[in-house]
């Protein structure tokens, strides 16, 4: 499989296996990441070495959201630098890894990359802002609304069946692998014992009976 193309570029269709590993890929990353930055405060006598393997399920990028959200800037001040550098390195390769892999998925499933607007983009940039929003009667509808567009992505991309055959973004990921599986060589033909073995007249010579033929 060409990686490069998988993880980073957003042409072509994937299924929904490619997908979740993707999102395994990302999140064992992103894990890696938080020992190294425990390392990186346990060796400038921070804190104390304390062992902690979390699996991160949204590709990392949640943090993208806090850019647009004046608050978070407080937060990013009064960081450390270690960690703001793994985020500022992280972040945006775990955004770009996550594009190209669901962008690829939609096209899978015939929707074009601008359904990540309603599936990503607008949910996400609420849930940040929701204890700003109103707490009242007339606003659930919008709430629910909010839900079911990110349930609705989620059942997308990561569960219903890519279209069958070619469409308009490439062939059928599904086909590339059931042919290749055809194209692999068959196992050993049984020994077919009428086309190696011949009967011979009696008046033959050699003497009649059964025998191999020659070259079999």
């Amino acid at each position: 499989m060409d990686w490069t193309w998988y993880l980073f570029r957003f042409d072509g269709r994937i299924n929904r296996a490619l997908l979740w590993q993707a999102l395994l890929i990302v999140a064992l990353l992103v894990s890696v990441l938080e020992l190294v930055d425990q390392a990186v405060h346990v060796l400038n006598g921070q804190k104390t070495f304390k062992f902690s393997f979390e699996f991160d399920f949204d590709f990392g990028v949640s943090d993208v959201f806090r850019v647009v959200d004046p608050r978070a800037y407080r937060l990013l001040a009064a960081a450390d630098h270690p960690t703001l550098i793994l985020k500022v390195i992280s972040v945006p390769l775990f955004l770009w890894i996550y594009l190209a892999t669901a962008i690829k998925r939609l096209h899978d499933r015939d929707r074009s990359g601008w359904w990540m607007i309603p599936f990503f983009v607008v949910p996400n940039s609420v849930f940040q802002f929701w204890d700003l929003l109103p707490d009242a009667n007339w606003f659930v509808p919008f709430e629910l609304a909010i839900y079911a567009l990110l349930l609705w992505g989620l059942v997308e991309m990561f569960i219903a069946p890519g279209t069958s055959g070619s469409n308009r973004f490439g062939p059928d990921p599904l086909a590339k692998i059931e042919d290749s599986s055809a194209s692999a060589p068959s196992p050993a033909k049984s020994w077919d014992q009428q086309s190696e073995i011949e009967f011979v007249p009696p008046s033959a010579s050699p003497p009649g009976g059964m025998h191999v033929k020659r070259g079999a």
